[in-house]
């Protein structure tokens, strides 16, 4: 097996960034109300997810938000990040079939504790922000 690499602080530039894209299904859907428990009806039921005022079923937030995740564990700085802060703020809905694009940017640096700010931004397939927000992460050290 190959080792992991795990990204090094000083690696790490202002403006750096990664994005992952997912196309939610009422696959997720069902498959994260399982691991959650959340069945709230707007997640679940269409007819009474319509006399809402998203006019049918959306998809749970932190099911959005879980691509953010996904974008720095795996993608920027990638495996090893350690999270430590996520604020978020769902601007749109997501609907099943919304294909959904999680970017992650460096935008700031801590030196004297080695702590890296994320901006942190999901996208839909017409470029709608649905949410948006920031993430503070540290780095792993190899021992």
């Amino acid at each position: 097996m190959k080792d992991i690499e795990i990204a090094k602080y000083e690696d790490l530039e202002i403006g750096d960034s990664a994005s992952v894209t997912h196309t939610i299904t009422e696959n997720d859907i069902e498959t994260f109300g399982n691991l959650s428990g959340d069945y709230n009806p707007l997640h679940f039921n269409e007819e009474w997810a319509k006399k809402t005022m998203f006019k049918g079923r959306i998809a749970h937030g932190i099911l959005t938000a879980a691509y953010v995740s996904a974008a720095i564990g795996m993608k920027l700085p990638g495996p090893g990040t350690i999270y430590l802060s996520q604020s978020m703020r769902f601007r749109r809905p997501v609907l099943i079939g919304d294909t959904i694009t999680a970017t992650v940017e460096v935008i700031g640096k801590e030196d004297e504790k080695e702590r890296i700010t994320l901006g942190t931004m999901v996208t839909n397939q017409e470029d709608e922000i649905v949410l948006q927000g920031d993430a503070v992460i540290m780095l792993m050290k190899e021992e």
